[in-house]
């Protein structure tokens, strides 16, 4: 996981010509009938990876629950 925030971060510092010679060297690469396909692809990742950490939200939010319960804290 330390490779993706890794990733994320040095998205940050990317500016526009950067990403002209990136889509440049995809399009070379993958030619433009694939880029599509790629899209796609990303796409379903991106929402693979939102699913799975709201799932871990949501059971991290389950376990304090359940330890406030069995301890009796009020909020």
């Amino acid at each position: 996981m330390t490779g993706f925030f890794y990733f994320c971060s040095m998205l940050l510092f990317i500016g526009g010509p950067e990403i002209l010679v990136i889509l440049l060297f995809v399009i070379i690469f993958f030619g433009s009938n694939k880029i599509p396909e790629l899209a796609k692809g990303l796409g379903k990742a991106m929402r693979e990876v939102k699913d799975a950490s709201s799932e871990i939200k949501k059971e991290i939010r389950d376990s304090a629950s359940s330890i406030k319960d069995d301890f009796n804290i009020k909020q």
